[in-house]
């Protein structure tokens, strides 16, 4: 399956899904004018990698900061993947944070608490 790539901008982030090696990974800032309209693709190659996903699926999110608008659409994508897990693919989610940013720390909190997959909560440095 093709690889999904967005390169990031100051209010979207930067989009690698890998079919392959079925690592997924959205990076930056998550502000972008219309979240449904930039949600829309990556929900779409989801969709197409649910017919034949990796063995292993892992969601890297190392997001600095993210709107309203877009926490709903990263809860869809959360809720696509908990529907793959556990048939052809095994899903977990790296949610990264930065040391000291209390609210990113929460947002992956809630994020675990709501859809049932496999979470790391992981402090770094820097994203």
């Amino acid at each position: 399956m093709e690889k999904f790539q967005l390169e990031g901008s100051p209010k979207t982030p930067k989009i690698d899904f890998d079919g392959e090696s079925g690592v997924l990974e959205l990076r930056g800032r998550s502000i972008p004018e219309n979240s449904v309209e930039f949600y829309a693709p990556l929900n779409k190659w989801l969709e197409e990698y649910e017919t034949m996903p990796s063995a292993k699926t892992v969601l890297d999110m190392k997001l600095e900061y993210f709107n309203t608008s877009s926490s709903k659409c990263i809860l869809d994508l959360f809720k696509r993947l908990e529907k793959m897990n556990g048939g052809r693919t095994e899903v977990h989610v790296n949610w990264y944070y930065e040391t000291e940013d209390e609210d990113m720390a929460e947002a992956g909190e809630d994020y675990q608490a709501i859809v049932e997959l496999p979470f790391s909560i992981i402090e770094v440095d820097e994203i």
